[in-house]
């Protein structure tokens, strides 16, 4: 019944925010687990948080999980390539460094989700999708008929591999940081979203290399730990919380960015880029 009122409420976009509030009440914000983060320390002190995405790349996921919890990235690794208007990509830039016992070298091909768990959509079809729309618990995702992903909007967080039939362990990872490449969908693992501390990464210089590969190793941003939140003391963990998406008011946050309103926008666009209307995360209050 809900995602009946949802779809009507977003068939009548401009009408719904007009009459209805897109501000989030304290219910609507929640907990992210503290398994699904993780963050990262560069040498130079910076840190960047990401939200994992089990139930997207379960098997990378798994892997990035024993891979944290071995303490892998703390030694050898680095962001070795930044390539301007397109990725951040951080591991083991020799790519000799033994993974760890139990991670799979080669998972499966997770680039697509069957089964729908899309609660609100996008009122207009989506560039590379049938639709677009957002998971009750903060993911923005995009589908065709009985299958969905997590599209490469900026700051996500994909896997690095080589040609097929590799789909990359997750040793080396990547996030955006430019305008959206959605033609790596379904062609790449995505298994998490920086939520906190992109920025860092966006800002680095950009390698003068091949594909935005730094040449030297004195160019890279050396990794100095990697930690899965549930792993810090209680004191040092923190908290991120999702907006959830199975209400009204989400739909009317929806309606609000295809249509924005106030004395700057004097023509509606009728629409929006999922990439362009990321559901919101923030640090708990």
């Amino acid at each position: 019944m809900l995602n009946i009122l949802l779809a009507a409420m977003l068939a009548q976009a401009v009408p719904v925010a007009a009459t209805l509030s897109s501000d989030p009440v304290a219910a609507d914000w929640v907990a992210v687990p503290d398994d699904e983060l993780m963050v990262f320390t560069l040498a130079n002190g910076h840190r960047f948080t990401v939200r994992l995405a089990p139930r997207y790349s379960p098997i990378h996921v798994a892997n990035i999980r024993k891979l944290a919890l071995a303490h892998w990235w703390d030694a050898g690794t680095s962001v070795y390539r930044v390539q301007d208007n397109y990725v951040a990509q951080w591991g083991d830039a020799t790519e000799k460094k033994p993974l760890v016992a139990g991670v799979v070298a080669n998972p499966p091909a997770e680039y697509l989700h069957t089964g729908s768990t899309t609660v609100a959509r996008l009122s207009q079809r989506d560039p590379y999708a049938e639709w677009a729309g957002y998971s009750r618990d903060g993911w923005p995702l995009a589908g065709n008929g009985a299958t969905e992903w997590v599209p490469h909007c900026y700051g996500m967080v994909g896997v690095a591999r080589d040609l097929a039939p590799s789909t990359g362990s997750g040793a080396e990872l990547y996030t955006v940081i430019g305008h959206s490449p959605r033609a790596l969908d379904r062609n790449i693992a995505v298994v998490g979203r920086v939520i906190d501390g992109v920025g860092w990464l966006s800002s680095l210089p950009r390698g003068t290399g091949d594909l935005g590969f730094y040449k030297t190793e004195g160019e890279r941003s050396p990794i100095v730990s990697a930690r899965l939140v549930s792993e810090l003391p209680a004191a040092e963990r923190p908290h991120f919380e999702y907006r959830a998406a199975d209400n009204a008011r989400f739909v009317a946050w929806i309606a609000s960015r295809e249509n924005r309103a106030g004395p700057f926008f004097t023509v509606p666009a009728g629409g929006a880029d999922i990439c362009a209307a990321l559901p919101p995360v923030r640090k708990a209050p």
